[in-house]
């Protein structure tokens, strides 16, 4: 495995929020099974004992160690009408100057945008707060669409499931889509989910198996690679297609169309990610037809081309650790 940044710190203060720094703590705290290599070295950082929540929480050290980190955690804040702690926007201030990967989860996006490490770059946070971040701090390109965005040493997200979808894209990052994926599976949520905070979390086909779809929308799973229409689906579920277009907007939030093209770019990144197929080959197994289809969809959807996606998130061949660089764990860590 190639080098990675290991040491994490996870910022911790009165009147953060306890999911946030709770997952953090789970996702880089807990090695998968069977990991070929070294996993990440957690600590939680504060001054003294904190309140989180309803928790109180101990930390391993100071703030100040968080310069000596190469990845630095700061879970979202309760209140956003005050300002951030003083002593918690210097630290994560040096840290960055000091080499470290900073990450927001949620409204921690507060403390980076204090700190001045936003400034001229586009950053996000839970859509309920972005009005408020964009009047606080002008100089910040707020985007209220996004899950997350990766400046690449700065990184924002949005609220709650969007933090877990920044940290396995920093898993991903560091590990490869084989590990995060192992990662997102341990956990029980999708490895990586396409488009912005409207989709919140859709799921492609329901649990239950009692509404009217129950059995046309693993049907339509099955037969992805064939050219279905809202006909095709309307006659398989023995109702009109201004019925079906009722029960979908109710049950999966989007009409069959756009659910049907969903589930074919993600049989697409399923088989980029996974397979060695041609885009071609894939672009006929997710039911785009040809490649010149599937790119331009993808691209859509997605933002980038089916290739540089496959160039990101297919999982890197082993080599050994380079434990000379920042990524080996600092002494005084």
């Amino acid at each position: 495995m190639t080098s990675f940044p290991r040491s994490v710190a996870v910022a911790a203060t009165d009147g953060m929020l306890h999911f946030e720094l709770a997952l953090a703590y789970e996702v880089f705290g807990s090695a998968p099974a069977a990991l070929p290599g070294p996993w990440y070295d957690v600590r939680v950082c504060g001054t003294h004992a904190v309140r989180v929540g309803r928790f109180m929480v101990e930390p391993d050290c100071g703030l100040d160690q968080l310069a000596h980190a190469d990845t630095v955690i700061v879970p979202a804040l309760a209140d956003v009408d005050e300002d951030p702690p003083v002593e918690l926007v210097e630290a994560v201030r040096v840290a960055h100057e000091s080499g470290a990967r900073v990450v927001s989860l949620c409204t921690g996006v507060f403390v980076l945008a204090a700190a001045g490490l936003l400034d001229g770059l586009r950053a996000t946070t839970h859509w309920a707060h972005t009005e408020q971040l964009a009047a606080r701090h002008p100089r910040v390109q707020v985007d209220p669409d996004v899950l997350y965005v990766d400046n690449g040493s700065v990184l924002t997200s949005a609220g709650k499931a969007a933090a877990m979808d920044l940290c396995l894209h920093l898993v991903r990052r560091d590990h490869g889509s084989a590990v995060a994926n192992v990662v997102a599976r341990r956990l029980v949520v999708p490895p990586h989910r396409a488009g912005g905070q409207a989709q919140f979390v859709s799921t492609p086909v329901p649990a239950q198996d009692d509404h009217p779809l129950g059995d046309l929308l693993p049907w339509a799973m099955r037969r992805l690679d064939q050219p279905l229409t809202v006909e095709d689906l309307a006659r398989q579920a023995n109702m009109s297609s201004r019925h079906l277009a009722r029960h979908f907007r109710a049950i999966t939030g989007t009409t069959p169309l756009q659910w049907l093209s969903t589930q074919r770019i993600r049989r697409a990144q399923e088989l980029l990610e996974n397979t060695d197929d041609s885009v071609d080959t894939i672009a006929s197994a997710a039911g785009m037809g040809t490649a010149t289809t599937l790119r331009r969809h993808f691209h859509r959807a997605i933002g980038v081309p089916p290739d540089t996606y496959r160039r990101t998130f297919r999982a890197p061949e082993p080599a050994p650790a380079d434990l000379t660089s920042r990524s080996a764990v600092p002494s005084n860590w």
